[in-house]
This record gives structure tokens, sequence and C-alpha cells, in this order.
């Protein structure tokens, strides 16, 4: 009885507010919503036309006065209005409209966010009917969210990359002991496709198709069985024809697009694994390496990390909703969670 009634009266929630996708976790109810973190604007009035799903069919598509936008890059607010609007219309579509008390918010950011970036976050949520905020680092609610045991005297580490930034975090006593962040994740493959399929295929594309090549054929690691997909775009050729043309791509092609941006993400792996200290570093030779996110779904990325550091790696359970996850099983230490200062970022010497 006494939970029905905390319910009707106010809920706690988690929020992963990610470069490429929001998700909110409800107390008492679990994820209650996943959309992309794209708003689409009418220009003549600046009206919020579409958010989420809705607004990320119309990227690329859309006509002079609707703008199709991402106000996150590389896992920080790049548009504060429009992620203030963001916030507002999924914090209540995930709450509802008739709650008595506003929601406490918890909110997964960047272990490199700065203190501006902290801010922004915190008065975004604030002005999208946060009644309280905290910050937790994303690498340790990835952690808690895919299992770790976090809170022993262990070395536990993990990898989470997301759409704007990859994650490196050896985690030990309900800490960050050690922690790397890299501005590379899904969005910098997807580049590394368009300028690969402008360069050797004299062929535009755009975001979305780029996505959906990594899905479909992307690997780090060679395939046992090497995959082609046929690609639509524009045709970018010495004449200038700017008609629409196709081409057919394959995994291996895609696979020497994407070395760079991988490249980046294994040596932020290996730089944190050789600033650790000795005895954390001699724990993940058990243990072995985590990893979440969107990106550790990229095939043989796992395969590549092991080879390149020699310890044993895995992705953890759910690895899209890892981050979301862990907030709402954090949550349920709600009480501890906002007694804290507010100024504070749980996971950075704020033990749990």
């Amino acid at each position: 009885m006494f939970k029905k009634l905390r319910s009707f009266l106010v809920n706690d929630i988690g929020i992963d507010l990610g470069t490429m996708n929001t998700l909110v976790y409800v107390t008492e109810k679990g994820i209650v919503l996943e959309e992309p973190s794209v708003v689409a604007i009418n220009a003549d009035t600046n009206k919020v036309r579409a958010v989420g799903s809705e607004a990320k069919k119309m990227i690329g598509l859309t006509p002079e006065n609707i703008r199709a936008i991402r106000p996150m890059r590389d896992g920080v607010i790049a548009d504060a209005a429009v992620t203030d609007e963001m916030l507002r219309i999924f914090i209540r579509r995930a709450v509802g409209h008739f709650k008595i008390f506003r929601p406490r918010v918890l909110i997964a950011v960047p272990s490199g966010i700065t203190e501006v970036g902290v801010r922004a976050v915190r008065e975004s949520a604030i002005s999208a009917g946060a009644r309280s905020v905290q910050l937790v680092e994303e690498p340790l609610a990835a952690a808690i969210g895919v299992g770790l045991p976090v809170n022993n005297p262990d070395g536990n580490m993990i990898i989470d990359i997301g759409g704007g930034t990859t994650e490196v975090a050896i985690i030990s006593l309900g800490n960050i002991v050690t922690c790397s962040s890299v501005q590379c994740g899904g969005d910098s493959m997807d580049a590394a496709i368009i300028n690969h399929m402008q360069k050797k295929h004299n062929l535009l594309i755009g975001e979305p198709t780029a996505e959906k090549i990594k899905i479909t054929i992307g690997s780090a690691y060679p395939l046992e069985e090497e995959k082609t997909m046929e690609v639509k775009g524009l045709d970018m050729g010495q004449h200038g024809s700017r008609l629409p043309r196709a081409v057919t791509v394959n995994s291996q092609e895609i696979r020497e697009a994407l070395e760079e941006p991988i490249n980046r993400i294994v040596y932020t792996v290996r730089k944190t694994i050789d600033g650790s200290l000795p005895e954390l570093s001699a724990r993940l030779i058990d243990n072995g390496i985590t990893m979440a996110g969107g990106g550790s779904l990229l095939r043989g990325l796992d395969k590549l990390i092991s080879e390149q550091t020699g310890l044993a790696v895995t992705v953890g359970h759910d690895p899209l909703k890892a981050v979301v996850n862990g907030t709402g099983i954090m949550l349920q230490n709600s009480n501890y969670l906002f007694s804290q200062p507010q100024n504070s970022l749980i996971g950075k010497g704020t033990r749990l």
C-alpha cells in the first residue's frame, strides 16, 4: 500500500542522457523510455515539431523550415535550450502528468565532463522539472548495470563505448580509481564510414546510412565470412552529376575505414591499464575486462581488445541499457544519493 501511494505521489528517475539515445528508468517500473536524442524544430515558429524516434526519421529529409537537431555532442550538451525541451518532454512521458511532487533525478554523465558541463546538465534537468539532481559518472553506472562487484576491494575494468565518447575505468571499493575518456565512439565510426564512401566511391551518404552500414557489415576483426551490402547515396564523381547512385561495399573495406576510431579506443584502453596501480592491474588477469554501450556490439571488437591487451574481454549483459540500469540500481539507495552535496559527482571521490 505504501509503495502504491508513494508511486502516485512521486517517482525517482535515472537518466542515461546519451549522444545517440536517451533512456529513462523509473523506480518501481524499470526502463520506461528509450528514444533517440533528436529534436525537430520548426524554424518559423521556434516550436518543437517532434522528439525522439519521430524526429530521427526526419534527419536529412526535412524542408528548410524544419531542423532535426541532436542537442548532445560528444556526451555533453551542445544546445542547452533544445536539451531543456527534450528532457522536459521525456520526463513528462516517463512519470506522467499527475504526480504530486516533482521527481528527484539521477543523471549519468561522462567521466571527463567539465564543471561547466556539470552545471549545464543540472540546470537543464531542473528546468525540465526535476526537484533535485544528482550526477553519476557513466563508467561507474555501466559497471553497476552489468553486475560488476564494484564495492569489493578488487580491480574491475569497464569499457563503455557510447555515441560520442568512450569511457574506460578501473573501479574498486565503490570508486573510480583510474579512468580515461576519449571523444570517440559510434559517431566517430559513422563519420569514418561517410569519409570512406566519399573518398573511395565518390558517394555522399548521410549519418543514418553510415550507421546502417556499421550495424549491418561493420567489424573490428576479420570475419569468418565477409559480408557485402548495397549502399545508396548521391553521386559526387568527377563529372559532378549529383544523381542518386548505388554501390556495393564489403565488410573488409568498412573494417579498414573504421581503423582510426577503433585504434583510438584500443589506445585509451591500454593507456588506462598502463596508468593503474600494480595491484589493480594484476587483478585484471583474473577478472578481465567488461564492455558496455552500443559500440561494444561492433563485431570482433572484444576479440581485438583481448588480443591487444592479453586479457579476457566480454560484452556485458544488455550493454545498450547498462548505464540506465545502473542508475536504477543506484536509486535503490536514493536517500543516500540525494543526501550528497549537489556539486558532487558520484564515482569521483564519493564512495557508494
